[in-house]
C-alpha cells in the first residue's frame, strides 16, 4: 500500500508539472503553425507562372538521418527555373505520356519530380498541373543561405556563389536524389516555401541544352544573382531571346 500510494502522489506531481507546461507548448506550437502557413507556397496555377513564382522562394533540405551531415538544415534562394508544358511541349520528359521513370511529373503540384541523367547528376523539378497532368519546373539554380558547411563539403574547392549553380550541383549539394522522388514539396526533409521579403525581378529567356522547343522563353531567372547559369546571365543573348517571344 504505501509504495502504491507513493507511486499515485509521484503521478500527482507529473501530471501538475504537464500541466503547467502545457500552455508553453501550445504556444510553441501556435508560433510553429503561424510560421508553415505564412511560408507556404502556393503550387497551384498554370506551370509558366508558377515556374515565375518559384523564383525568390526557398529550399528547405533537412538531410536524412544515414546520409553525411544527417540532421542538418540546409536553405537556399531559388534564382532559376524553367518551365516544361503540358500536352504540347516535346522537350517535357511527361510529353509521350507516364512512365515508371516520369510518374511524379504526373502528381499533384507540389510534387517533388527528381530525375537522373548523365549518369551522374540528379535533376529537382516540381510537379505543377492538375493529377494526371504531365507538366514540371525545373529547378536549375539557387543561392546558399544555411548549412554552407554541408554544401561545401559536397562540392569542396567551388566558391559559394556557385555551390547551386547548375540542376546537377544544386542536388548534390543539398543531398538530393532519386529518394526524394515523389516527395510531397510542402512538408517533410525536403521542402519549398515562399519567398520572404522582396521578390526579385524576373527575366525570361529560351531554356538551354534543348534539341526541341529550343526558341521558347521559358527559362525564368533574377539576372542580378551571381549563382544563375553564366549562360543566363549573357545579356545579349537574353535579350535577343526575349525579342523572338
Amino acid at each position: 500500500m504505501p509504495r502504491l500510494q507513493g507511486a499515485m502522489r509521484a503521478e500527482k506531481k507529473q501530471r501538475t508539472r504537464m500541466a503547467s507546461q502545457r500552455p508553453h507548448h501550445h504556444r510553441i506550437l501556435r508560433g510553429l503553425e503561424t510560421a508553415r502557413s505564412g511560408d507556404a507556397f502556393d503550387f497551384s496555377g498554370a506551370t509558366i507562372e508558377v515556374a515565375r513564382r518559384l523564383v525568390g522562394a526557398r529550399i528547405v533540405r533537412t538531410i536524412p538521418f544515414g546520409q553525411p551531415d544527417a540532421g542538418s538544415r540546409l536553405t537556399a534562394r531559388i534564382v532559376e527555373t524553367e518551365a516544361y508544358l503540358p500536352f504540347v511541349d516535346p522537350a517535357c520528359h511527361a510529353y509521350r505520356g507516364p512512365t515508371a521513370r516520369n510518374a511524379s511529373a504526373f502528381g499533384r503540384p507540389g510534387t517533388a519530380y527528381v530525375y537522373f541523367i548523365y549518369g551522374n547528376h540528379h535533376c529537382l523539378n516540381v510537379a505543377t498541373e492538375p493529377p494526371g497532368v504531365g507538366a514540371a519546373v525545373l529547378i536549375r539554380a539557387a543561392v546558399p543561405l544555411d548549412g554552407l558547411d554541408a554544401m561545401r563539403r559536397r562540392r569542396p574547392d567551388i566558391e559559394d556563389a556557385g555551390l547551386l549553380s547548375g540542376p546537377g550541383n544544386l542536388c548534390r549539394a543539398m543531398a538530393i536524389d532519386r529518394r526524394d522522388d515523389g516527395a510531397d514539396l510542402s512538408s517533410g526533409d525536403l521542402r519549398i516555401v515562399a519567398s520572404r521579403g522582396k521578390v526579385p525581378a524576373v527575366t525570361s529567356s529560351a531554356r538551354i541544352g534543348l534539341s526541341s522547343a529550343t526558341a521558347w522563353a521559358l527559362r525564368f531567372f533574377d539576372a542580378r544573382s551571381a549563382s544563375v547559369s553564366p549562360y543566363r546571365r549573357n545579356r545579349t543573348t537574353s535579350a535577343k531571346y526575349r525579342a523572338s517571344r
